[in-house]
């Protein structure tokens, strides 16, 4: 896929841009032939939390790893805050980082982990004991500054390791999957403690993770990475509302795909015939001609159960296949010829859904504001 534009791209609120780091024509390769990031134009707005999002290899951990000085790009500037970073060392660009495995020092106690930053930077005791406490308080473990790292869970390290990448004040904080190594509950719950915090503290996150749902519930904006390029760059609900290709598309949520060509072009819409002569209307994402081979794309939550006899100028005749218990929706899973099977989600008061069974036929009603046409 191509690359998209990602340097005119804004962090979603009002007035001038601030660009904290800007990355202009990076590329990054470690045999001299195969471009592990291609070309990549990126700004940082000051303030922002930003998640670089993508499968395993898109690139999306090296782009952090040259950000944070332990990898250096093949082509290309990286700049923080003006300053060309390009072969500036680690510890002197004023970037704190939290790693997956929180890097603590086993030997040295909570208290002298969070301080090790102060003492490489030669700041007085003083100030450093005052400094470690603020950073103790800022992630609740105030109490905790004489023990080890042995003795705290995996959730009290992770609040340890981002004390310690906070505790110097950096311009930019650099977060590589550091909830990776945690439960469900305890991640979600860090999810949202490390969102407050940001909101508090006002410091720039760049978050690297491979986890959509992650990237959705605290970022300001996300980068989605494949194959080295962004694919797209935009805030969570633009994202996911509006995604600009099919990858995006079906790497972030749910979603169901149906293929076909597309039989009519009116602006910014189309219709897709599909293989069994079914014509759906939706956005022509990619500008697609008369003709061409197409995938549509709809989230589940964006689909209703048509009732008996009920019309739409968007239904698709399905078989249901099964129902799945979710908790708090349905999913009901459906077939179609020639296609995948799809998925729609019903609320558990929905009233179509106590005469469901699987076998039933169905009509869905696809709403064409949200089914998007991709080539």
């Amino acid at each position: 896929m191509e690359p998209l534009s990602t340097s005119s791209s804004t962090s979603g609120g009002n007035g001038a841009r601030d660009h904290l780091v800007e990355f202009r024509g990076v590329k990054k390769t470690y045999d001299g032939e195969n471009l592990v990031v291609k070309h990549l134009d990126l700004n940082i707005e000051r303030g922002e939390f930003l998640t670089l999002l993508g499968p395993s290899g898109s690139g999306k951990t090296t782009c952090l790893m040259m950000l944070a000085g332990f990898e250096f790009p093949t082509g290309g500037d990286i700049r923080l805050d003006g300053k060309l970073l390009n072969k500036v060392p680690p510890h002197k660009r004023d970037i704190g980082m939290v790693f997956q495995n929180y890097a603590l020092f086993p030997h040295m106690t909570v208290g002298q982990n969070i301080a090790y930053p102060l003492q490489v930077r030669k700041v007085d005791a003083g100030a450093r004991a005052e400094k470690v406490k603020r950073a103790l308080d800022m992630v609740q473990m105030g109490k905790f500054a004489d023990r080890y790292p042995a003795q705290l869970s995996g959730g009290q390290q992770q609040r340890i390791a981002l004390a310690r990448a906070l505790v110097f004040d950096p311009k930019l904080v650099l977060m590589d999957e550091p909830l990776g190594a945690l439960d469900k509950q305890l991640r979600e719950r860090m999810q949202i403690e490390l969102k407050d915090l940001h909101q508090r503290l006002g410091v720039t996150f760049v978050y690297v993770t491979h986890d959509q749902s992650e990237a959705l519930t605290m970022s300001d904006r996300v980068a989605v990475f494949e194959h080295g390029v962004i694919q797209q760059l935009a805030a969570v609900e633009t994202l996911y509302e509006r995604p600009e290709n099919q990858f995006v598309a079906g790497f972030i949520g749910d979603n169901n795909r149906f293929t076909g060509s597309v039989e009519a072009r009116d602006g910014d819409a189309c219709q897709l015939r599909l293989g069994d002569g079914t014509l759906l209307r939706g956005v022509n994402a990619n500008a697609l001609k008369v003709g061409d081979a197409a995938v549509a794309c709809i989230r589940p939550e964006r689909i209703r159960l048509l009732a008996p006899g009920a019309e739409s100028a968007n239904a698709l005749p399905v078989t249901v296949s099964s129902l799945i218990y979710f908790g708090d929706h349905v999913r009901v899973r459906c077939a179609l010829p020639r296609q995948d099977d799809c998925f729609i989600k019903l609320n558990l008061k929905d009233p179509a859904l106590p005469g469901l069974s699987a076998g039933s036929p169905v009509r869905l009603d696809i709403d064409p504001a949200h089914l998007r046409v991709f080539i």
